[in-house]
C-alpha cells in the first residue's frame, strides 16, 4: 500500500514462511502464485485496522470491564455450560445469518459478481456453495453454541469471495469480508476445501470485535490461536465429534497429495503437520521450551505468530479433553468467555490469557472445579504456567 507508514504484516491462513519456500521453488507458475500471495498480505493487516477503527472494536463486545460480565454468570446453563438464553422476558427471535457469496472471477477487485445470497439454492460453483455452508456453520456456532449474533454481535453481513486472483494460495478475513483463492493446483487446493478454514479467518473477525488482540509476538500468537481453536469448533460441531474424536487438525484439506503432510498445523501436536521437501518442516513448538523470540517484523511473521501459536493451541486441545464431551461447550465456552469478557489488554502475553481462562472457568464452572483443574494443567503442560 503505497503512502501507508507503520508496520505491515502478513495475516493469512497459509503463514508466509510456506509462501517464501513456494517462491523459491523451480516451476516459475508457482513462484510467481507464491509471490503474488505474499504481496497481497502485505497492506492487509493496514486494511484490517483501518475497517476496525471504522466499524469499532467496541460494536460486538459484550462490554464491561471485568473477566465477566454479569449476564454471563446469570445465563442458564445447558450440558457442559453451553449458553442459554435468559429466562425472563419474551424470547427474542433466534439470529439469523445474512450470507452473500460472489464471484472475482480470477481478478482482485472485490467483491466481484453476486452468485448467491442468503436462502437461495445452491449454484453451479462449487467453490460458492463451500462458501456459502462455512458462512453458514461458523455463524452458527457463535449463534447456536454462545447466543453471539454473528462475528460483532449485531447482526453482521458475511460477504464472500471465491475465485480470488489466479492461483492464489491463500484465504483471508480483510475487516470486513472473506476472500478465498483457489490454490495453485500443485501444492495448495481450493480454500473453500476445508471448513476449519473458514471458520479460522472469519474468527478474525470475531477477534477484531472483541479481544482485539495486537497482531505481534505473544499477543499475536494469541490471534492466530484463536482462529484456530474457533475454525476447529466449527469443524468439530459440524461433524457432531466430541474433543476425544476430533482430529485437531487445521487445513487438513488444503494439501494436494504431491504434499508430504497432513494439514497446515495440528493443535494436538504441534510441530507434526508437515515435514515436505518444498515446504519445509512445520516449525510450531509445543511447549514454551520452543518458543520462538523472533524479531517483530514482518520477515519474521512479527515475532512468530503463525509459529508460536502452536503453544496455546495445545493448551486448548489439554484443556477440551481433559474437560471432555463437545469442545465448543467446555473449553470453548471458556475460551469465548474470555475473548467477549473485556478484561484483556490488546497486548496480552500467553501467562496474562492463561490465567483469564483459569478465572474464567471457575466462573463459568464453579471454582476449583474439574474444568478449572483441567485448563491449569493444560497451560502447565505447555509450560505457560508453573
Amino acid at each position: 500500500m503505497s503512502g501507508q507508514s507503520g508496520r505491515m504484516t502478513r495475516c493469512l491462513i497459509v503463514p508466509p514462511h510456506i509462501l517464501v519456500r513456494l517462491a523459491a521453488v523451480g516451476d516459475p507458475r508457482i513462484a510467481r502464485a507464491a509471490e503474488r500471495t505474499l504481496a497481497v498480505g502485505q497492506d492487509l493487516h493496514t486494511r484490517r485496522e483501518v475497517r476496525a477503527a471504522r466499524s469499532g472494536r467496541e460494536a460486538g463486545g459484550l462490554g464491561g470491564t471485568g473477566l465477566l460480565p454479569g449476564d454471563l454468570r446469570e445465563r442458564a446453563r445447558g450440558p457442559h455450560g453451553s449458553t442459554r438464553a435468559p429466562a425472563q422476558g419474551a424470547a427474542a427471535p433466534a439470529p439469523a445469518p445474512k450470507r452473500s457469496i460472489h464471484d472475482a472471477q480470477q481478478g482482485t477487485t472485490l467483491p466481484g459478481t453476486l452468485v448467491r445470497s442468503e436462502g437461495q439454492a445452491a449454484v453451479a460453483d462449487e467453490s460458492a456453495n463451500e462458501a456459502y455452508d462455512g458462512l453458514g456453520q461458523t455463524f452458527a456456532l457463535y449463534a447456536e453454541a454462545y447466543g453471539r449474533n454473528s462475528l460483532d454481535g449485531a447482526g453482521l453481513e458475511l460477504v464472500a469471495s471465491v475465485h480470488y486472483d489466479r492461483d492464489f494460495d491463500n484465504a483471508f478475513w480483510d475487516g470486513e469480508q472473506m476472500v478465498f483463492g483457489d490454490g495453485d493446483g500443485e501444492y495448495f487446493n481450493s480454500f473453500t476445501d476445508s471448513i476449519d478454514v473458514i471458520g479460522h479467518e472469519l474468527t478474525h473477525g470475531f477477534t477484531q470485535f472483541t479481544a482485539g488482540f495486537t497482531y505481534v509476538a505473544q499477543s499475536g500468537a494469541l490471534n492466530e490461536s484463536v482462529s484456530d481453536v474457533f475454525g476447529s469448533l466449527v469443524k468439530q460441531r459440524a461433524l457432531k465429534q466430541t474433543a476425544e474424536q476430533a482430529d485437531w487438525l487445521i487445513g487438513d484439506h488444503l494439501f494436494t497429495d504431491k504434499v508430504k503432510g497432513v494439514a497446515l498445523r495440528s493443535m494436538k501436536d504441534p510441530g507434526t503437520a508437515y515435514d515436505d521437501p518444498h515446504l519445509g518442516k512445520d516449525p510450531q513448538p509445543a511447549d514454551m521450551a520452543g518458543y520462538q523470540d523472533l524479531p517483530h517484523d514482518e520477515q519474521n511473521d512479527n515475532g512468530g505468530v503463525h509459529i508460536n501459536s502452536g503453544i496455546p493451541n495445545r493448551a486448548f486441545y489439554l484443556a477440551a479433553t481433559g474437560i471432555g464431551g463437545n469442545a465448543w461447550e467446555g473449553a470453548g465456552q471458556i475460551w469465548f468467555d474470555v475473548m467477549t469478557g473485556g478484561g484483556l489488554a490488546k497486548d496480552a502475553d500467553f501467562t496474562a490469557f492463561a490465567e483469564a481462562t483459569i478465572k474464567a472457568a471457575g466462573a463459568r464452572f464453579g471454582a476449583g472445579g474439574d474444568q478449572e483443574d483441567a485448563v491449569r494443567q493444560a497451560w502447565s503442560t505447555v509450560k505457560v504456567l508453573p
